[in-house]
């Protein structure tokens, strides 16, 4: 049992003995004493003042007598004002050091009788351009987030939907027909998914060449837009394909082709991956059936132009269009059938939907259509809303191609990563192959760990040069000291010198306490990183763990240390400590080398 989880209830039966109330246990304040005082654990006196009608530092001091004869891992006890900081016998952290140790797992929950099963929706690409800076945010939290639910004993279903259809995928199959229906990836070399991408930056050029020659001939913008002839022509394309023409669907067919290769080689790169995707060509159908029995039973309303509307004011939104005039579906049509073919293939108790915070308001009516449909499930969608990826020069537009292209960004880090590395030295003694594998780790190392670590919630500018310093809050600088300790590992190997959980040891430098608690916080930091959906929790934490040993290591010796017992104690530290930051490092997708 957790030391805090043992002293909150010795503060209830000490309340309840010294002033007959008994608190409820979740009300007494635990928490870890600050760094400037003495003590390990420090409990919040003030709430009793008025039930023991004592000052602060009496009622601290009667407390902490009671706790004092009762609990006998706590040592002393010192009261602050209204704070009762508590010292943690030496044998409770060392006794927590061998059971982590120990413990393969070590803060890895196991599934049980009563596993939830969460699927996670992540990626989510358009077949009409290769993945971005954006994407690779959405996909790593999305991964990260899978894996930390999964570490809090869920059975997770990671879940992708490809929007492979609609008037954007349109755009890029009518400028490839018309400006290049000559190039291939094959004889051009370029990957598909950057091909495909070209062509609807080409489309959007020219669309805006036509509206401005509309808009000089008279026209107004609004009508401009609607009737340049590059949209119309689009727009017929879109209903050609839903009904079903062949040459449309089979130049459909081979465009997303190329782009699904290239994903795939980019998702292979970043490490991430998938249990089932879902398309959307294949999901919408299923949506507009649903939209049309919800017509039919009054559920949504018809328009005189035939459109398909939601009333949502009732639930204080706006009204919402789910079938177009000319019968095509929306995003939102789509997204109701994927919800029903998701909930129909799996046993679902939680849907989560990693999708950036300006698709808020789409899934706040999206909740509200599937409660409405009679889907039980419909209200409890969790929404992952994170902030957008900011460049220094402003937001990313896919439109002008003024996008950070994910595979360029990949290399540029491992290309980064090798010149810094060179520089630095290190390496040298790695074969060329090692090398090479070791500067792609440190180069998704730092990319992921950089946008890992921020609370995803906010907006962050992504700086490549920050991430890839080996010193200070990044990646790299994980990666590192876990090499380190690897390295003093093997050191010991070769000296044969066994690692033995039977520490004999009594006292403790600060550094090495300090080192002691912030291991054992490592489970409740899963738990918090599950239940907040929060990556940044674990990095952050691995952070100052990896930091704490830095301070440790570099005012103690290990190999050299004299005394057999303290050396092993040390070596065990070690261990422990680059088990915990590779097995956080592991939820956030981030492989550890093992030589750097």
């Amino acid at each position: 049992m957790k030391i805090e989880t043992i002293i909150q209830s010795a503060v209830q039966e000490a309340v309840t003995e010294l002033y007959y109330f008994s608190p409820d246990v979740t009300q007494i304040q635990v928490q870890n004493t600050k760094k400037d005082q003495k003590g390990d654990i420090t409990i919040v006196v003030f709430p009793f003042v008025r039930i023991s009608k004592k000052s602060p530092e009496e009622t601290g001091r009667e407390i902490g007598n009671y706790i004092l004869k009762k609990v006998n891992s706590v040592e002393s006890f010192e009261v602050v004002k209204g704070f009762l900081n508590l010292n943690i016998k030496n044998e409770y952290w060392i006794n927590g050091l061998v059971s982590s140790f120990n413990e393969s797992t070590f803060g890895i929950a196991e599934h049980s009788e009563d596993t939830k099963t969460v699927m996670v929706e992540y990626s989510s690409p358009n077949t009409n351009k290769p993945l971005h800076l954006g994407h690779i945010r959405n996909n790593l939290l999305g991964y990260s987030i899978s894996e930390i639910l999964k570490a809090n004993g869920n059975k997770v279903i990671k879940t992708n939907i490809v929007n492979d259809r609609g008037i954007h995928i349109c755009k890029s199959m009518y400028a490839w027909q018309q400006w290049g229906s000559d190039r291939t990836p094959e004889n051009t070399g370029i990957k598909g998914d950057h091909l495909v991408g070209e062509c609807y930056v080409e489309f959007n050029n020219h669309y805006k060449a036509e509206v401005d020659e509309l808009v000089k001939q008279g026209m107004t913008e609004e009508l401009a837009e609607n009737n340049a002839p590059s949209m119309l022509a689009v727009r017929e394309m879109l209903r050609k394909w839903e009904a079903h023409d062949l040459e449309t669907i089979q130049l459909w067919h081979t465009m997303n082709g190329w782009v699904y290769k290239g994903f795939d080689e980019t998702y292979k790169k970043l490490g991430v991956d998938f249990d089932k995707i879902y398309y959307e060509s294949e999901t919408y159908l299923v949506g507009k059936d649903e939209v049309l029995r919800g017509l039919d039973e009054n559920i949504f309303f018809q328009k005189d132009d035939s459109s398909v509307w939601a009333d949502l004011t009732g639930e204080g939104l706006d009204q919402k269009i789910l079938l177009r005039s000319d019968g095509t579906s929306v995003y939102i049509t789509q997204d109701i059938g994927t919800a029903k073919m998701r909930y129909n293939d799996f046993s679902i108790d939680k849907m989560v939907y990693v999708v950036g915070n300006e698709q808020n308001y789409h899934f706040q009516i999206l909740a509200v259509l599937l409660d409405k449909l009679g889907f039980k499930w419909g209200k409890d969608l969790y929404h992952f809303s994170y902030g957008m990826v900011e460049l220094p020069s402003g937001k990313m537009k896919s439109r002008e191609g003024t996008v950070v292209d994910a595979d360029d960004l990949i290399e540029e880090m491992i290309s980064v990563a090798r010149n810094m590395s060179a520089e630095l030295g290190k390496l040298e003694s790695l074969s060329q192959e090692e090398a090479e594998n070791t500067f792609r780790m440190i180069a998704l190392g730092a990319l992921k760990y950089f946008i890992l670590k921020v609370d995803p919630r906010k907006n962050m500018l992504f700086n490549p040069a920050e991430s890839i310093d080996f010193n200070g809050n990044t990646g790299p600088f994980i990666q590192y000291t876990h090499a380190r300790i690897k390295s003093v590992l093997r050191k010991a190997a070769e000296k044969q010198i066994e690692l033995t959980i039977d520490i004999d040891i009594k006292e403790l430098s600060t550094k090495e306490k300090e080192l002691l608690k912030t291991i054992s916080l490592f489970p409740e930091v899963v738990k918090d990183a599950g239940a907040n959906y929060s990556p940044a929790i674990i990095a952050n934490f691995i952070y100052e763990l990896v930091k704490e040993y830095n301070q440790f290591y570099h005012d103690h010796s290990i190999l050299l240390e004299e005394d057999a017992a303290r050396r092993n104690f040390r070596l065990v530290l070690s261990a422990t400590v680059a088990k915990i930051a590779s097995s956080g490092m592991k939820l956030l997708g981030i492989e550890m080398p093992e030589r750097m």
